[in-house]
């Protein structure tokens, strides 16, 4: 007999989207700013909806939804992950400060800090990922409360920034459940 037998999605127990959109989320917001893949932007939503999280905030030329290129890596969860674009990454960084909400840009950049390091006090949480080639850029960084960091331990210098953002939200869903 198999110790192991993969679920098929009928014995997942997944939520319904209205009771997705009914549930508590954990307390992290996913900033996109100018992100250029939409592939990028779908695979962030899927992985913000797996994660549970509040809010994706969507700044700059990121592409928004509906999109056929973020529709076909999302999978459906562009329609039940809470989203709003907001054109200025500034405005929206400020918003976000005024809601109290600490805000944490993640990227390779002096004076960061483990991404690994997040406790009870860093919550509620929003995280800036930046354009594929660029980054977030230092005007944004400095209205970051913190910085978080990913390490490199190849010749590569960065992770997709689709993989980052994932890595990122559930190290901070893991970090809110065990210390928040």
């Amino acid at each position: 007999m198999a110790r192991f037998r993969q679920l098929p999605g009928s014995e997942m127990q997944r939520l319904s989207v209205e009771a997705y959109s009914a549930a508590t989320h954990h307390p992290v917001t996913l900033v996109l700013h100018n992100i250029r893949s939409m592939w990028n932007v779908g695979a962030m939503f899927r992985s913000a909806d797996a994660a549970g999280i509040e809010k994706i905030v969507i700044t700059g030329y990121t592409a928004i939804p509906p999109r056929k290129e973020i529709d076909k890596v999302a999978l459906g969860a562009q329609e039940t992950v809470c989203w709003e674009y907001i054109q200025d990454p500034v405005e929206a960084v400020r918003g976000l400060k005024e809601q109290g909400i600490r805000v944490f840009g993640l990227e390779i950049a002096e004076n960061s800090r483990s991404y690994a390091s997040l406790g009870a006090a860093d919550f509620p949480a929003a995280i800036i990922v930046g354009n594929e080639v660029e980054g977030i850029g230092d005007e944004l960084l400095d209205l970051c409360d913190d910085v978080l960091e990913i390490p490199q331990y190849g010749i590569k210098h960065s992770l997709n920034v689709a993989v980052a953002a994932g890595i990122a939200m559930f190290e901070c869903v893991r970090a809110f459940r065990t210390y928040g």
